[in-house]
């Protein structure tokens, strides 16, 4: 019989995470039946300790705000994807015992697009310009040929997206957030913000919408993803990126490909709908 093996998601305040309700999923998919997957609430101080006790039980980490960039002093390396946006989403442990971080959200976008058929743009927005936007502006500059236009709020968060398109070496513009209607006539459009802000942008989609990837998952739809699909755009949702980048989250946790898209995202669709029941 194997040993049991353990992973969980780590972050600050944790307690809504879905990432526990899809890797279970997907271990009861996979018959990792001696897998087991937990949430532990840690912030950057309580971050180094929890690492001083993990056992070689231990298979990966998950982590969340606001230990992407925190974790990294504690890895003995990181891909290129997580060095790219300096952002660490995956740890695995490895069977000689180092620490290797990684960025899964990233290929995770990319992985949600290309599902609902984008595999290529010209153009595309972002709306916001925090961490995710960071993310969302390195899944761009795998698909995105042409000019990538930022819409922030002030000129510290335009200077910020420069500089990431600078070091991602993606063309972008900035414009200000009091614009931000326009960014709903792009090809692509990608809203990196937090629950609320883009509602007064709905009474501003377009009549015929391309394609809408909002990050967030609950509440939902958001007031701008429910009149997109309402045109008749296509939308993509946090639960797409959530589940997407949890199978890549999967596969190199346990080392079984392909992780179970479809069983991870019934089990995260079931969770939301318990959610909004109660």
């Amino acid at each position: 019989m194997t040993a049991p093996r353990r992973a969980a998601v780590l972050g600050s305040p944790i307690a809504h995470s879905l990432s526990p309700v899809l890797h279970r999923a997907a271990y009861a998919e996979l018959g990792l039946r001696d897998w087991s997957y937990d949430r532990f609430e840690i912030d950057e101080a309580a971050l180094p300790g929890f690492f001083e006790q993990l056992g070689p039980e231990w298979a990966g980490l998950s982590l969340t705000m606001p230990l992407k960039r925190a974790v990294i002093p504690l890895l003995d390396q990181i891909s290129e994807t997580a060095a790219s946006v300096e952002a660490v989403n995956t740890v695995v442990f490895t069977e000689d015992g180092r620490r290797v971080g990684d960025n899964t959200d990233i290929p995770g976008m990319v992985a949600a697009l290309r599902e609902r058929g984008i595999e290529q743009v010209g153009t595309a927005a972002i709306l916001g310009a925090g961490a995710t936007a960071s993310s969302a502006l390195a899944a761009l500059a795998r698909i995105c040929t042409g000019e990538v236009v930022a819409y922030v709020r002030s000129e510290a968060r335009a200077a910020e997206m420069r500089q990431w398109g600078e070091r991602l070496d993606v063309e972008i513009r900035t414009a200000h957030w009091a614009d931000a209607a326009e960014a709903l006539r792009f090809p692509l459009v990608v809203a990196t913000t937090p629950a609320g802000t883009t509602d007064a942008l709905g009474s501003a989609v377009p009549e015929r919408p391309a394609t809408l990837f909002d990050v967030l998952y609950d509440p939902w739809p958001t007031e701008l993803a429910a009149r997109w699909s309402a045109y008749g755009g296509a939308v993509v949702s946090g639960l797409d990126l959530l589940v997407h980048q949890a199978v890549l989250q999967v596969e190199r946790m346990t080392g079984r490909t392909p992780a179970p898209l479809d069983a991870m995202r019934k089990a995260g669709e079931h969770a939301l709908a318990d959610r909004r029941a109660h």
